[in-house]
C-alpha cells in the first residue's frame, strides 16, 4: 500500500499555517480540478494527493525565502506552483510568468478567487525585457541549464534562485557549471522522496575561455 495522501489538516501542521490560508489554498484546488478536464494544468498522478504533490510542494519554498524579499518571479507557473501558493501565503511582490494563454486566464481566475495579489505576465520569458528580482522560483520546467538562460533577465547580484528539481540533479549541475558559476545548497524535499530544493546564489555567466 502506498502512503496516504495529505490532508488539509496534516498540511497546516507541516507548514504551521492559518485557516484562513488553508481555506484560499482550497479555492485554488477547487478551481483546479474543475478546470482539469478541459485543460491539462497538471498531471493526473498530482491530483491524486494534491496536498502534498502540488501545495507542501510549492509551500516548503516558504522556509527558504530571505526575510525581507519584495519581488518574487515564478517561470513557467502553470496551473500556480509554486508561485500563486506562495503568493497566498503572503509573499509580496510576486510575477507569474506562463505562456500559455488558457493556463493564464486560468492563473487570474485563481488569483480573482483567492484575494492573492500577483501580476501575471502571458508571454514567452525569452521575449520579456526582464527586471531584477529578490527570488527566482521554478518548478518542472527546464534542465538546470535551460533555467538559468531563462532567469538571467531576472537575476541580480543578490538574487536567490529556489527550484524544485529531480533525481537528475547532480548531472544538470554539472552541466551547467560548464557555462555558469554559482553557489548551490540543496536540501530534501519535503514532499518527493527522490526531490530537492535547489538553493542558487551569486549566479553569473562563466568568462568565454580563451583557446
Amino acid at each position: 500500500m502506498g502512503e496516504a495522501p495529505l490532508t488539509p489538516e496534516g498540511f497546516a501542521r507541516e507548514l504551521d499555517v492559518s485557516r484562513e490560508t488553508i481555506e484560499r489554498l482550497a479555492i485554488h484546488l477547487d478551481l483546479l480540478e474543475r478546470w482539469q478536464g478541459a485543460i491539462n494544468l497538471v498531471g493526473p498522478k498530482a491530483l491524486r494527493d494534491p496536498w502534498r504533490r502540488l501545495f507542501l510542494d510549492s509551500a516548503q519554498l516558504w522556509r527558504h525565502l530571505p526575510p525581507h524579499a519584495a519581488r518574487l518571479v515564478d517561470l513557467g507557473s502553470g496551473a500556480g506552483f509554486p508561485g500563486l501558493v506562495l503568493a497566498i501565503m503572503g509573499v509580496p511582490g510576486v510575477h507569474l510568468i506562463e505562456s500559455d494563454r488558457r493556463k493564464a486566464v486560468f492563473l487570474r481566475e485563481a488569483a480573482r478567487l483567492t484575494g492573492a495579489p500577483v501580476e501575471i505576465h502571458a508571454e514567452r520569458i525569452e521575449r520579456m525585457a526582464g527586471f531584477p528580482a529578490d527570488v527566482v522560483t521554478a518548478r518542472g520546467l527546464a534542465p538546470l541549464p535551460r533555467l538559468l538562460e531563462f532567469a538571467a533577465r531576472f537575476l541580480a547580484p543578490a538574487t536567490l534562485s529556489l527550484f524544485l528539481k529531480g533525481r537528475n540533479l547532480a548531472g544538470e549541475l554539472t552541466e551547467a557549471r560548464k557555462n555558469w558559476h554559482m553557489t548551490a545548497h540543496m536540501s530534501p524535499s519535503l514532499s518527493e522522496p527522490t526531490g530537492v530544493v535547489l538553493e542558487l546564489q551569486g549566479v553569473r555567466r562563466a568568462r568565454d575561455r580563451q583557446p
